[in-house]
């Protein structure tokens, strides 16, 4: 892979068309992606999503739309550095790109980073999933026969789900939806394969790196569009699969989240009073270089743990641009197999952070209790919805299925209400639904649909 194609400002829908400039007007491409995410509905909706705890507990810990946004300065600053030490290596780039460049595709990336995540947190994911596995919804295994399309439903993932949402589901009377550009797609996409892959084409890299999958059947040759565009390494030689190494930048994107998530929780967990103060308090000084510290005696607890949070933020920063710079080499060959978090100085303390907070933050009763809520509602909700276009498709809709057909918003109908003819699309349309909701909207949803509650008139 090569730095000149990987940074392609070409948008999708415009692909094969002139080049771009990366900058003009003011503002580069990579900064238009950036503002086209956070002006959209999608992305809006991540303030009701839950991140680790519920929503209500407090008015201090993250929702999916506040960790987005702390990913997403990590994500710049991470790409900054990176793109600076690109820069005196590549000198032939300087003439069109500088290293806010690097930082604007990456920041651009992380914020959408979540855009796909169901309500009720990873476990929404488990729920879907866990519908069409086990549910009602494995019914359709032997209905949709094709492997690919089935391993879609039964492995439901969020991050395919945000690359349909941006490519298709925001603005659908355009072809590309938000028309992101190839850079900032593929940055994105820290999985670039299908659901379903051969043993026969798998490449021995590490599971580590490819544990998840970034897209759907339903946008493959999207996704294909933008691999061709950046010039990602195809991982398979048969014309069938879909499955390429990532772009490098993937790598800062997943970083700039692994790094967040870790230290923001047990933030939140010290907060909530999960976490004692030494406990918090030693993880943390355990990541920073104590000659950094400044003015720390003297702070209450709660600025004692901020400051040690930024400064352990910082640090890993600079050393993941470090590790970036070293493995430069071996990620643009594609042969780099690990994350960049395991590579670092800190990977130890970074493992033992992500032990407490399972063990101790991870498992809150109220955490539990919410997942285990998510179950019935998502589950409940595909049962309901599916059910209804089901059997309108087929021409037999009961009188409560014409109800319920009748609350399901037009876009994830045909034309005249009429829903899709083939099955997996259908299905597709649904779980978008659901998916697409906030924490607050899918609880009162299934509470006045199962007769739980009603809405008031």
């Amino acid at each position: 892979m090569n730095w000149e194609r990987l940074l392609s400002s070409r948008r999708l829908g415009d692909i094969g068309k002139s080049t771009l400039p990366p900058t003009s007007n003011g503002r580069s491409e990579f900064q238009r992606d950036f503002d086209r995410v956070v002006f959209s509905s999608a992305f809006r909706r991540l303030q009701d999503k839950t991140q680790v705890f519920p929503l209500p507990e407090s008015d201090f810990v993250h929702n999916r739309l506040t960790h987005s946004l702390e990913v997403s300065c990590i994500g710049r600053s991470l790409g900054n550095l990176v793109g600076e030490r690109i820069l005196e290596r590549h000198s032939e780039l300087n003439d069109n790109f500088t290293k806010f460049h690097f930082g604007e595709i990456v920041a651009a990336a992380c914020l959408a980073h979540d855009i796909g995540n169901p309500p009720f947190g990873h476990s929404g994911e488990d729920s879907i999933a866990e519908y069409f596995k086990h549910g009602n919804g494995k019914q359709f295994e032997k209905t949709l026969s094709d492997e690919k399309k089935w391993n879609d439903f039964i492995k439901f993932e969020g991050n395919a789900q945000g690359f349909r949402i941006i490519t298709k589901l925001q603005n659908p009377t355009i072809f590309g939806g938000l028309c992101l550009t190839a850079a900032t797609l593929s940055a994105l996409t820290k999985y670039p394969q299908e659901s379903y892959i051969s043993h026969d084409a798998s490449t021995g890299l590490s599971s580590q790196v490819y544990k998840k999958y970034g897209f759907f059947q339903s946008e493959k040759d999207l996704f294909r569009e933008v691999a061709l565009e950046v010039g990602l390494i195809k991982n398979c030689s048969h014309p069938g699969c879909y499955f390429w190494s990532r772009h490098p930048l993937s790598f800062l994107v997943e970083a700039a989240d692994d790094i967040t998530y870790r230290i923001m929780d047990l933030e939140d967990g010290f907060h909530l009073g999960l976490e004692s103060f030494n406990r918090t308090e030693e993880l943390l000084r355990a990541l920073i270089d104590e000659s950094t510290l400044k003015s720390y005696n003297g702070r209450d607890n709660n600025d004692k743990i901020g400051y040690l949070r930024a400064k352990a933020m910082s640090s890993l920063v600079n050393q993941l641009s470090e590790i970036f710079s070293e493995e430069e080499e071996r990620i643009l060959e594609g042969k780099l197999s690990e994350d960049l978090i395991n590579l670092i100085p800190s990977a130890d303390v970074l493992k033992e952070i992500k032990t407490v907070s399972k063990e101790e933050i991870y498992s809150y009763k109220s955490v539990i209790e919410r997942e285990t809520a998510g179950y019935e509602v998502l589950g409940g909700l595909l049962d309901i919805f599916i059910t209804a276009v089901n059997a309108a498709a087929e021409g037999n809709a009961s009188h409560k299925n014409a109800k319920v057909l009748q609350l399901l918003p037009k876009q994830f109908l045909n034309p005249g209400g009429i829903p899709e003819n083939d099955l997996y699309l259908r299905l597709l349309r649904i779980t978008d639904y659901i998916s697409g909701m906030t924490d607050s909207y899918a609880i009162s949803l299934f509470r006045r649909v199962k007769g739980i509650s009603l809405a008031s008139i």
